[in-house]
């Protein structure tokens, strides 16, 4: 009834406003308002709740833009397009007054509800792929995480001005400010370990690492400042097999804190269910009277409902492989709603049982009522009446009930179809423990042959063997697999952040790709076409012993800035360590030393690709 009655309204508002789709459901045009198409997939990531509840606010990633919904009716009010590639969203204290970082675009949007509608205010440039947005007590300042760079942006919300920038670790994706502005959490995905700073200097105040973390989601402060929550993943190395799977030994979710007030060994909670494990969590919220922490777990389509005050939470020594029993033999202490799609964003209402989730796959917001354990209602953000192919491989790639069990999905690790923090043994170069960087999968089928030592030919052959060796799940039907290719093909890479705003070269990175391109450093003779890899195998030095294959498949070198382990090992840790030292042009060529300036050239250009 819901598709039928969304089909009748797109045809009258298409035919109303002129809008037009294209066969993959993209925005192609705009309305005379400057909204997306009607017909164009929200896929919203994220949402807010204005401090006094009457206002949802959510951000609509492959829409670009954000919607206003009114809480007493649920009703979408009014939507208006942002930047490229929105990722967090935020009320100001003033209740009116929204803020949306724009990864692609690097830049925030200001948005002010006026006679009860969205309207832009202003863009902030902020560069270098702004997500997680923090506001201050007083709401004259936004703190947000710039993926690219391993910063943290001040902007002075009032000057539309960016203040200072404070360097963090890898990948600060999301962040959290303590109630009374004086403590900044950042969740650094990829150096696996959260920062605190003390927002007032800049400074890193402490580090807490997390022990072979990867993929941290969302985080919360509590309502007296002691703790910063957060979701995120842990891969442990061992061998792909049934046996380590069902312990926990892979990949596992956890739940986490972070004291803000003093360094504290980080304390965690185990996810996992046996059986019945917990796939790629992401959003959290803890409601307004603390009975409860609701987590998103995008993996595998479900809030997960803790009882807050005592969570059984474990510093040094734990908290174990598999969830406390005490939780999972008691279901007032911890239960699973299943909501289907893909569950990201979690905002709770003052009543301490109303939850809105942003589902992405849904394109929508749900409501769920904690009291009944149940969705009450659904509030439709707009989209196509149809899934479109493409789309059914997204749902196949982020559904982590596809693997044994349902302990992760691909994207636990190809993190929004890229890479992830850590070499894994994915069981894909015919030994075991030989640990292999993730590769990106822009382009994926334009850059065969695949794996590390290129022995795949096939890529629908690939796709197989990922779902039931690395996933030891199901093998999937053929048509699936067209439709995880057909995903694949419509993913992009972030734009790079690292050139002129025109698109071109800094001089120095111009510098650098003479250097690239020339003899001496014979850097083109392997990386060389539009994805700067010539597809073919290599020895150049670097193998082990313990390798099944021998050479290496050239990598694509686009989007290197973003890897934080270099080389197919990942003992690389810098661009710096690749060309001075391990994989040094004079050690390929054989054709002399690059002098100092050279090299600082070549890097930029490198990045810049």
């Amino acid at each position: 009834m819901l598709k039928a009655i969304r089909s009748a309204l797109l045809l009258i508002a298409s035919l109303f406003f002129g809008w037009s789709v294209s066969q993959a459901g993209e925005p192609t045009t705009r309305d005379s308002a400057g909204r997306p198409p009607a017909n164009a997939d929200r896929s919203p990531v994220d949402l807010a709740l204005s401090p006094d509840g009457r206002w949802l606010v959510t951000v609509n990633e492959t829409s670009d833009s954000v919607s206003l919904i009114r809480t007493s009716d649920r009703v979408v009010v009014n939507e208006v397009l942002c930047g490229r590639h929105p990722a967090d969203i935020q009320f100001c204290p003033d209740g009116q007054t929204v803020v949306v970082s724009n990864s692609w675009s690097g830049e925030l949007t200001v948005l002010k509800i006026i006679d009860g509608n969205l309207q832009r205010t202003g863009v902030i440039d902020v560069g270098h792929e702004p997500c997680g947005l923090a506001i201050s007590p007083n709401g004259n300042l936004a703190y947000v995480g710039l993926v690219a760079t391993g910063q943290v942006a001040e902007i002075d919300l009032q000057a539309a001005s960016v203040l200072r920038r404070f360097d963090v670790g890898h990948w600060p994706r999301y962040l959290t400010l303590s109630p009374d502005g004086s403590r900044l959490a950042v969740g650094c995905g990829g150096s696996g370990r959260i920062d605190v700073i003390d927002p007032t200097t800049g400074k890193t105040l402490y580090e807490e690492p997390l022990a072979n973390g990867i993929n941290l989601g969302h985080m919360i402060s509590s309502a007296d400042g002691t703790y910063a929550y957060f979701t995120w993943m842990v891969y442990r190395t061992n061998p792909i097999n049934v046996g380590n799977l069902r312990k926990g030994w892979l990949l596992a979710s956890r739940i986490g804190r972070v004291r803000l007030d003093g360094s504290s060994y980080r304390e965690a909670i185990s996810l996992d269910v046996p059986g019945m494990a917990v796939a790629d969590p992401h959003g959290i919220v803890i409601s307004s009277d603390e009975s409860h922490l609701v987590a998103s777990a995008s993996g595998t389509h479900e809030l997960l409902v803790y009882r807050l005050r005592d969570l059984p939470f474990v510093g040094v020594g734990g908290p174990g492989d598999l969830i406390d029993r005490r939780l999972r033999n008691d279901e007032d202490r911890f239960h699973r709603i299943d909501v289907g799609g893909r569950p990201m964003g979690v905002r709770m209402a003052d009543d301490s049982r109303t939850v809105y989730v942003a589902n992405y796959l849904r394109n929508s917001v749900q409501v769920v009522d904690l009291d009944s354990r149940t969705v009450s209602s659904e509030i439709d953000l707009g989209g196509p009446t149809e899934t479109t192919f493409a789309r059914r491989g997204m749902e196949i790639f982020h559904d982590g009930k596809r693997s044994l069990d349902q302990w992760y999905s691909c994207h636990s690790c190809h993190q929004n179809g890229g890479i992830n923090s850590r070499p894994m043994d994915t069981m894909n170069d015919g030994t075991e423990m030989t640990l292999k960087t993730v590769l990106p999968l822009y382009g994926v089928s334009k850059t065969g042959p695949w794996t590390w030592h290129g022995w795949q030919n096939d890529l629908e052959s690939a796709m197989h063997k990922s779902m039931t060796s690395t996933m030891l799940g199901r093998d999937p039907s053929d048509r699936d697999v067209r439709a995880l290719l057909a995903y694949l093909d419509t993913l992009e890479a972030p734009p790079n952040p690292f050139r002129n705003a025109d698109g071109s070269l800094s001089d120095a990175a111009g510098r650098g790709r003479q250097v690239f391109t020339s003899g001496k450093a014979g850097c083109a003779e392997c990386h060389n076409g539009p994805h700067f890899t010539d597809g073919k195998i290599h020895d150049v030095g670097l193998g082990s012993d313990k390798d099944y294959y021998d050479g290496y498949n050239t990598p694509s070198l686009l989007g290197v800035y973003r890897k934080v382990r270099l080389l197919h090992t990942g003992r690389a840790r810098s661009l710096d360590r690749v060309v001075s030292d391990l994989h040094s042009p004079e050690k390929v060529s054989g054709e002399g030393q690059l002098t100092e300036q050279e090299t600082t050239d070549l890097i930029e250009y490198l990045k810049s690709l």
